[in-house]
């Protein structure tokens, strides 16, 4: 049985990357293939994905598992960038360096990589990502980037577009979905509550919260301003279920890549809020409206393209999106 090391950013109950996780399991199930992930909380993740798991910053236990594996998996997700901190970004390639180190098979898996600004961070990613059995990415930019750093790469799609979403019930709510970020501000926040308060008074107004941390408590001050303007609002934060509850819906407004991945996978109407070059990619390619966290534009304008939409135009994009498994697969042979 082939033995392999996941590195993520994984046990952090982040809605995405856990479910990249969950299908990564998943598949490697379906290839005979015994894993260990490296986690950020080691109960939550042994109980959600029923697998091994070792705390991803117990260094002892980290270079055991390494060193019996027969192959380390490096991503989904955006692991390789110096923008949240070059902390991560070092943590990630240190990860790298011991599978190279200890001879292992090396799989960069369907990344987003960038940007990474530092330079001697760049030279690093180079040297490390040419020494790798194999390398994806899951989209032009970030293979753009490793092209600038003579890196060959396969391009792939996100692991998300290869889940199943049971078909359910249209419930007719309006999704919003928010995450703390630095150009997040009040402004926004009010133009865009003072919107749906208008625009989606007769419906259900459902908030996501995909990682706790980061999106619940601006989700309940968004809520709190929802109902000062409009008192009469049905309105609810969700935490669980996030991919059946989103594919309920019939519009949704929201910033995670994730988020907005899973409301077009189901043909929801959707609006991107613009705040990283990811999410300006999938809005560009499923062609939907995308707004700025400045506030800058015509809110009506962004409701028009919207409530314009055609969800079978938006259900065909998602089915042009097939993760392709065979090049990983042939690792493990």
């Amino acid at each position: 049985m082939v033995k392999a090391v996941i590195s993520g950013y994984y046990g952090y109950k982040n809605f995405g990357d856990e479910e990249i996780l969950s299908s990564l399991l998943k598949h490697l199930n379906e290839l005979n293939c015994e894993a260990t992930v490296l986690s950020g909380d080691v109960e939550y993740t042994k109980e959600h994905n029923n697998v091994n798991a070792v705390n991803r910053f117990n260094l002892r236990a980290v270079i055991n598992e390494i060193k019996n594996c027969d192959i380390l998996i490096s991503g989904g997700g955006s692991l390789l960038q110096d923008v949240t901190s070059l902390k991560s970004l070092v943590y990630y390639l240190f990860i790298i360096s011991l599978g190279l180190l200890f001879n292992k098979k090396v799989i960069i898996f369907a990344q987003g990589i960038g940007p990474i600004n530092n330079k001697f961070a760049q030279f690093i990613t180079k040297i490390l990502l040419r020494l790798c059995t194999y390398v994806s990415v899951r989209d032009e930019i970030s293979r753009n980037v490793l092209e600038y750093l003579d890196v060959k790469a396969d391009l792939l799609c996100d692991p998300i577009w290869a889940i199943e979403i049971p078909q359910a019930e249209k419930t007719n709510a309006v999704g919003i979905q928010l995450r703390k970020f630095k150009n997040l501000n009040y402004k926004f926040l009010q133009k865009l509550a003072l919107l749906i308060s208008k625009k989606f008074a007769d419906r259900k107004i459902e908030i996501y919260s995909l990682q706790e941390d980061l999106d619940y408590e601006i989700s309940k001050m968004f809520e709190k301003y929802l109902l000062q303007m409009n008192p009469n609002l049905i309105t609810e934060v969700v935490t669980e279920n996030i991919a059946q509850r989103i594919s309920q819906l019939e519009y949704m407004i929201g910033m995670r890549f994730h988020a907005l991945l899973i409301a077009i996978k189901s043909g929801v109407k959707t609006c991107a809020i613009n705040y990283d070059i990811k999410v300006q990619k999938l809005a560009k390619e499923a062609n939907i409206p995308m707004i700025s966290t400045n506030a800058s534009e015509t809110y009506e304008e962004m409701y028009q393209q919207l409530t314009n939409l055609n969800s079978e135009d938006l259900l065909r994009y998602a089915k042009s999106n097939i993760f392709d498994w065979t090049k990983f697969d042939s690792y493990f042979l």
